[in-house]
């Protein structure tokens, strides 16, 4: 894996090379083949998001990098999204594979319910005629079977998404702890070194101090592009401080970019919640504030956590645009991939997610899952 990662990267930085240095406008067909490489290799976005920042770093360092044309940052960003777009292509092909497994898990069950209603068929025919006992057995053992063959594979089903997405949390925490620890840290470090350099440069040193503070311009990007990637993964705040801290701050953030208002309230309790429950708070707010900076043109959002019963209670409403829920549910296409992972997030803790949507009232998504403040902490 080391040996392929490091023959696409010394390929990635003379494509990219060529593609920045080039005098009138080239496609993306080298980047994207590059892109089929990295993919054909088994390597993910991540890996070529490395290989970007260090082709981009010694782009930087190189001794034509005043050569280079004034819309060089351009070019890179549009070589670096044509690389991505193959392992995209194929996420989103995994996106469809899931997709069709739910359709033929509903085949099943549609199958086990004609198993069902052709034997209560028999049972009736017995009854008239008070013959072919044996074959009405054989019948009732087969649809049992199918039955529980039909519920196991139901559960795995169940319990694979579950698995998928305990996988997923995993791995954003891992992928964002690296980033910051590793990644934002070292060019941090460069940044640190090129400050020093830029100091200590003679006064006629001009083209060198030129190329010091576009290289600098250059890694102070990168840091905030990094970080900005990793609060997206797994907010440290969210392990850090807990869960009511990490909500405010990606709802400042968002409201920020989106230019909307969010007005939070939260009962303290929450924070007593395992970091399981607390984590799946926090991607169903993620998801619904999300879904409102898209889709529902809302100026005004409100978001409360409160405590009813044996449950908390996260709620967000918008005043946004209505949509049909029930349609968007059913509808076999990838805009109904969030809510239904908001779903399976919230039963995945024994929970249960609601979603209403009327024109003139705009969006409600509650979701309640259990609370018990002596056991939580140890979810």
């Amino acid at each position: 894996m080391n040996k392929i990662r490091t023959g696409i990267s010394a390929r990635y930085l003379t494509a990219l090379r060529a593609h920045v240095k080039a005098k009138r406008p080239v496609n993306g067909d080298r980047a994207q083949g590059l892109g089929r490489a990295a993919l054909a290799g088994g390597l993910a976005t991540l890996d070529m998001a490395a290989m970007h920042e260090k082709a981009v770093a010694a782009l930087a360092s190189s001794r034509d990098f005043p050569a280079l044309s004034g819309d060089w940052l351009k070019r890179k960003g549009f070589f670096f999204t044509q690389a991505l777009i193959p392992l995209e292509a194929a996420q989103r092909a995994e996106l469809a594979a899931s997709r069709n497994l739910r359709l033929r898990n509903e085949a099943l069950r549609r199958s086990a319910s004609a198993l069902a209603e052709g034997n209560r068929e028999l049972k009736r025919e017995v009854a008239r005629r008070k013959a072919g006992e044996e074959v009405i057995r054989q019948g009732k053992e087969r649809y049992h079977r199918l039955l529980l063959e039909s519920q196991a594979m139901q559960k795995k089903l169940r319990q694979l998404t579950h698995k998928i997405i305990s996988a997923q949390e995993d791995e954003r925490k891992e992928i964002s702890r690296e980033l910051h620890d590793e990644v934002v840290q070292t060019l941090v470090g460069i940044n640190v070194q090129l400050s020093a350099l830029s100091r200590g440069a003679s006064t006629g040193a001009d083209q060198l101090k030129e190329k010091i503070a576009l290289t600098q311009r250059l890694v102070e990007n990168s840091v905030n592009a990094v970080h900005r990637f990793a609060r997206e993964l797994r907010p440290a705040v969210l392990d850090d401080l807990g869960l009511i801290p990490a909500l405010h701050a990606y709802s400042k953030n968002l409201a920020g970019r989106k230019k909307f208002k969010i007005h939070m309230t939260a009962f303290g309790g929450v924070e007593a919640l395992g970091s399981g429950k607390r984590t799946v708070l926090f991607r169903v707010a993620q998801e619904a504030l999300t879904n409102v900076a898209r889709h529902s043109h809302a100026t005004k959002v409100r978001m409360s956590i409160t405590q009813v019963s044996n449950a908390i209670r996260l709620e967000i409403n918008d005043n946004g645009q209505a949509f049909q829920v029930a349609k968007i549910l059913l509808a076999k296409n990838p805009k109904r991939l969030g809510l239904v992972g908001m779903r399976e997030r919230v039963e995945m803790v024994g929970g249960t997610l609601t979603i209403k949507s009327e024109a003139g009232e705009g969006t409600t998504v509650r979701a309640e899952i259990p609370f018990h403040p002596k056991k939580n902490h140890h979810d």
